[in-house]
């Protein structure tokens, strides 16, 4: 198939590009040093070539406490770059699958997190803005549809692990930073400082899991929001100590800011939708892929030192 994949540099862009790549896919990847596509003519340069699927990972977004300081930039970026791939998508390739990326944080904590109630309650106000853009996406899908009869996929992962995280200076979610910190600390001597008091519970998906499962869920399900997690959490105290025990740090000398900002306190999705469309999926148990996180950081001394 002929695939294009907006967000292609980026962590899991990269991870499912060269999956894709490796079946035997012809693959046109999309980063935004070299695109912009908050500009509406940014993808006028690929209508000579009919696409099968389009994969739109891209967004204008970080970890940590970034969506605290930007969200009018975020809103206005955001929509921009998500009308601009929807509008193209109708316009100039209306028989090619679009699969896009929701986001867990759209959900309100006062409600179940299943995918009916996706655009039921208000998400937490920390990550509102980006929240509300990634609902106004998939709204957008649903009228491309209604209206048009496109065909459409939006998948809504838990946070993605794994080797290959970007290292470009932006701030890293949680469990890469838990892993940078405490192997610095083991090379530097510094001290490991983790925000809030450690009991916010977080649900991971190894990302080689979740470009499967994205791939299998492509070619199998239309028109449906799904969610992709591991059907468990824990707290950040627990994979804290997860790590110190596959690199041999002291749990007893981690610290907790209880200052620091910590996002929602419980985020873990309901995935009876995905389990019924795959029934014998199977996960990356968590200390394999930690294991496996770890490795990669340690190949890397040049990042540890940024900690």
């Amino acid at each position: 198939m002929d695939i294009l994949v907006t967000g292609g540099t980026g962590f899991l862009g990269t991870a499912l590009s060269q999956r894709l790549e490796s079946e035997g896919h012809t693959v046109v990847r999309l980063g935004s040093r070299d695109y912009d596509l908050t500009h509406p003519d940014a993808l006028e340069a690929f209508v000579g070539r009919r696409y099968d699927q389009i994969y739109h990972l891209a967004a204008w977004t970080q970890a940590g406490d970034f969506c605290l300081h930007h969200p009018g930039e975020q809103w206005i970026k955001n929509q921009q770059i998500n009308t601009n791939v929807l509008a193209w998508w109708q316009r100039r390739q209306p028989q090619a699958k679009l699969i896009a990326m929701g986001t867990s944080c759209a959900y309100s904590c006062d409600h179940e997190l299943s995918e009916e109630n996706y655009l039921v309650g208000l998400p937490v106000d920390s990550l509102f803005t980006y929240a509300m853009t990634k609902r106004m996406l998939y709204v957008g899908l649903q009228s491309m549809h209604k209206q048009f009869g496109l065909r459409y996929l939006c998948l809504v992962p838990s946070t993605l692990y794994g080797p290959g995280y970007h290292t470009d200076g932006r701030q890293m979610h949680f469990i890469f930073d838990l892993i940078r910190k405490i192997l610095s600390a083991q090379l530097h001597g510094s001290p490991v400082v983790l925000w809030g008091d450690g009991h916010q519970k977080r649900e991971l998906v190894f990302i080689d899991d979740f470009v499967g499962i994205s791939l299998n869920l492509a070619e199998s399900c239309d028109n449906l929001l799904i969610n992709i997690g591991a059907g468990v959490e824990h707290s950040i105290r627990e994979f804290a100590k997860a790590i110190c025990d596959l690199t041999g740090y002291d749990y007893q000398l981690i610290q907790y800011d209880r200052t620091k900002y910590v996002g929602a306190l419980s985020k873990c999705l309901s995935i009876g939708r995905l389990q019924q469309a795959l029934p014998n999926q199977k996960m990356t148990l968590l200390r394999d892929g930690l294991a496996r996180t770890i490795a990669w950081f340690q190949e890397r001394p040049t990042i540890l030192q940024a900690a």
